[in-house]
């Protein structure tokens, strides 16, 4: 795809969720899915619209209501087009767990999460909102060795280092990965807080899931 194709592309698939055209951001979004595969669409094409629309809510730009309808329509793409594997004995059996720290926001652990499965990784899904102390007796009581941090806000993104203190302090071996937009804005955060590994979008999480796993296997 040319450069100029691809800007018309994200401006495109950008103001259809802003306009709340379903057809349009699917017709979009299953194209570029053709030459590059669905992580390689979601990572390029659907999180940078959301981070955008985020963006122009902060300064203004657009309405809460428009942020809430792009979110809306970005999970029926998911739905659409991911196998639902939700509460699957696998799942319930592995070593591998995903949660939102103290955010309510659902997407992009829902897009990591979906992913992963379709990768063929069985993953514990852990929800949204959870608190430092919930995470870590989760990750106790499921003998949890790899977990996935997602958060949104930076305040929440700050806590994974009593994550880490705390996971430490139980004698836990689990490897922690974190993401969401405070570790994108700020490339240095994971290191400041201690995370064990970061990613940068869905296909990163699917690579570093797998290598981890070869680790403790």
């Amino acid at each position: 795809m040319h450069a100029d194709a691809g800007v018309a592309t994200h401006e495109a698939f950008l103001e259809a969720l802003l306009n709340t055209d379903r057809h349009a951001a699917r017709r979009l979004f299953d194209a570029a899915c053709q030459p590059a595969g669905l992580g390689a669409a979601l990572d390029s094409l659907m999180m940078p619209a959301l981070e955008r629309i985020g963006e122009r809510w902060e300064s203004g730009e657009v309405a809460l209501s428009q942020v809430y309808m792009s979110g809306i329509i970005c999970e029926e793409l998911m739905e659409a087009l991911l196998p639902c594997q939700g509460g699957s004995g696998a799942d319930s059996q592995s070593r591998v767990a995903i949660g939102v720290l103290e955010d309510q926001h659902a997407l992009g652990k829902r897009i990591v999460l979906s992913v992963l499965r379709a990768s063929g990784i069985p993953v514990r899904d852990y929800g949204v909102g959870l608190s430092v102390a919930e995470m870590v007796e989760r990750s106790r009581a499921d003998g949890i060795r790899v977990l996935l941090v997602s958060t949104l806000m930076l305040r929440s993104a700050l806590r994974v280092k009593d994550l880490m203190m705390a996971l430490r302090l139980e004698g836990l071996e689990v490897q922690v990965v974190v993401g969401g937009a405070p570790f994108v804005f700020d490339r240095h955060l994971a290191e400041e807080v201690g995370a064990d590994e970061v990613g940068y979008g869905a296909v990163d999480a699917v690579e570093i899931v797998r290598r981890l796993m070869r680790g403790v296997e």
